[in-house]
């Protein structure tokens, strides 16, 4: 006689052992109808699974993050059998689910076409409208193995044979297919709401580039038809975005594969680029920082003493000199920035020293992670380093983070998310030291009424960090900027400075990044604004455009006047008509078009046009340029 405890409190005694599905009907039909799942006792299971004894229950439905990630590994079932009914000579591998889908790799001769995705899209609904049960048995691993060979899926055996010995696993099977899954899965494909294939792509079985490729295909799924529209809706419109078309459209920059994951800026992106460097210098000054500058490449025994050799090595490039002498592009600036301050005696006096590097930094990533500006190897980071006084530690936490926050106000991110990220299992110093930095970041939070996630585990090697994520125009997060406090490293590499009684002590390190890698922020701003950026930031600020041959003259002085004046601006008396003109600057996103005829030539004045379409009359050059200028120092958009 189970006694079944639900989420409220409350509690269901039953005569005899009972399902799930029997404890959700016995709640209500709505809620038997609307089950997916059950969370017994703190484990997912499935709606047919058998309680025997006293339990602890909640029911999972489609309005669960639970139930939702239920759908999607079902569906990649789901996909796998559609797959095997269209195209059987086809061998299943691994089908997980991922952010907003799902996916499953299969190995086969030919490659996917789009209409073979459209084939595999409707069988897929299809069996959705067949609302197949889909039932669990169990299995010997031995016994799995031997199985799945009989059936030609050899890849999904060397999955099992991967499995300890003696162990029993979960199969589950609709209609006409079967597969290894642990579970929990939709009780009948009828269960799936809302599904959609979306692409195709290559895969390493795997996961290892010396394994052979296999076919990848995405798709989506959702708890209701409106949230699989609205998620397409998403993607139209991140579509738009997308900084590598932009970045084409706009002439910003492009890659070759010469050199693969390394930027090649032309001169409007540039521009872009050293605007936000330019903006961060005057925020470092105005927060005291200095600003240095450390080489790009040294010895092996610097990075082995930081411990970067050894926690980082795989994603370093390194070099040999004839000498046999080994060499690394730094992947990080942080050791640079401890032999600088190495360099002379510091005292108590110095503290807190804040070092500011807009340094270059070299990591191999995978060719297949590469994404325009998003992943890249070789970067620029707006990296400091502050070394202060434990007692002084607390203080430039609380710095930093009121700087970062203000900072990604000026570009119109609001919604910031902090994550703080804790000591990870492969580290370096005491756990009394960890405690301490944890601690700092921690209450510099709490000082400042911010919230914040905690991520058990996920700080860097040498301490603590925090992570700044923004949300972008349609809702997208981007981690960016960095916090991280740090006595490991001063250890290491025995730097100290004279306290006030004479004694040698240990500073505290503080890394600080707040835009990150300049690079990618440079993308995600694209994305953010759709290329039009803000008046201060855009790489022309104003075209001025001749109607006829008569007032190029009166243009080029005008164009003249605004540059001397500081606004980026450019002149454009090509003989074309001004609508072509004017459409042509508009989709190159220039937030202000200045359009001269007889009229303004006589009255010295321009016709102003926004990019968004606003005419806003004639004005003076003058009355023009004084609002540039005014726009361009309040940082309006």
């Amino acid at each position: 006689m189970p006694v079944i405890t639900l989420p409220d409190g409350s509690q269901r005694a039953f005569d005899n052992p009972v399902s799930v599905q029997d404890v959700a009907a016995s709640i209500g039909t709505g809620l038997a109808r609307a089950a997916l799942a059950g969370r017994l006792n703190g484990q997912l299971v499935d709606t047919s699974h058998v309680i025997q004894d006293d339990s602890i229950l909640a029911i999972i439905t489609a309005k669960d993050a639970e139930g939702l990630d239920i759908i999607r590994h079902s569906s990649a079932h789901l996909m796998a059998q559609a797959v095997k009914q269209l195209f059987p000579e086809t061998q299943v591998t691994i089908g997980p689910v991922v952010e907003n889908g799902f996916y499953y790799d299969f190995a086969r001769t030919e490659s996917f076409t789009p209409e073979d995705l459209q084939a595999i899209d409707a069988r897929m609904q299809a069996l959705v409208k067949q609302d197949l049960p889909v039932e669990r048995s169990v299995m010997g691993r031995d016994e799995a193995v031997r199985f799945f060979r009989d059936l030609g899926e050899h890849y999904k055996a060397e999955i099992i044979e991967s499995i300890p010995a003696g162990e029993t696993l979960s199969l589950y099977r609709q209609g006409d297919f079967i597969d290894l899954c642990r579970g929990p899965h939709v009780p009948s494909t009828g269960r799936i709401p809302s599904v959609q294939v979306m692409k195709v792509a290559g895969a390493y079985w795997r996961g290892d580039s010396k394994n052979e490729m296999l076919q990848r295909i995405y798709g989506t799924a959702w708890a209701s038809s409106k949230d699989l529209k609205q998620y397409l809706t998403f993607l139209e419109e991140a579509e738009k975005r997308d900084h590598r078309k932009l970045g084409r459209q706009l002439d910003l920059f492009h890659f070759h594969e010469e050199a693969p994951g390394a930027v090649f800026w032309h001169p409007k992106g540039w521009t872009v680029f050293q605007q936000l460097i330019n903006y961060m210098r005057v925020r470092q000054e105005q927060a005291g920082y200095v600003e240095i500058n450390t080489p790009d490449v040294m010895d092996r025994s610097l990075w082995e003493i930081s411990g970067h050799w050894f926690n980082y090595r795989e994603n370093m490039f390194t070099t040999q000199t004839e000498d046999e002498r080994v060499f690394a592009l730094k992947p990080m600036n942080c050791p640079g920035g401890v032999l600088m301050f190495a360099q002379g005696l510091k005292s108590y006096r110095d503290l807190p020293l804040r070092m500011a590097e807009f340094g270059k930094v070299h990591r191999y990533e995978p060719s297949g992670a590469l994404h325009g500006l998003l992943r890249v190897r070789h970067f620029t980071q707006d990296d400091a380093h502050i070394f202060c006084t434990e007692d002084q530690m607390e203080d430039e936490c609380k710095r930093v983070i009121e700087l970062v926050m203000a900072i990604y106000r000026d570009f119109g991110f609001e919604d910031v998310v902090i994550k703080l990220s804790t000591r990870p299992e492969n580290r370096i110093g005491s756990d009394e030291i960890w405690d301490r930095l944890e601690n700092a970041l921690a209450i510099a939070l709490d000082h400042l009424n911010l919230p914040y996630q905690l991520f058990p585990g996920e700080g860097a090697f040498y301490g603590p960090k925090l992570e700044f994520v923004l949300r972008d125009a349609i809702g997208r997060d981007w981690q960016c900027g960095t916090l991280q406090v740090d006595m490991n490293l001063p250890e290491r590499f025995d730097i100290s400075y004279v306290a006030e009684d004479n004694s040698r002590q240990r500073p505290v390190m503080l890394h600080r990044a707040l835009f990150g890698s300049l690079e990618r922020f440079v993308g995600i701003l694209i994305e953010h604004y759709v290329g039009k950026f803000p008046l201060w930031l855009a790489p022309v600020q104003a075209v001025v455009m001749n109607i006829t041959d008569n007032q190029a003259d009166f243009v080029k002085s005008v164009e003249k006047q605004l540059r001397e004046q500081g606004i980026r601006a450019v002149a454009d008396l090509r003989n074309e008509k001004i609508g072509f003109k004017i459409r042509e600057h508009t989709m190159q996103r220039v937030p202000y078009l200045l359009v001269v005829g007889d009229r303004e030539v006589e009255t010295q004045s321009v016709a102003v046009r926004t990019r968004s379409g606003k005419d806003l009359g004639s004005v003076s050059v003058i009355e023009m340029l004084e609002r540039l200028k005014t726009e361009v120092t309040d940082r309006t958009a």
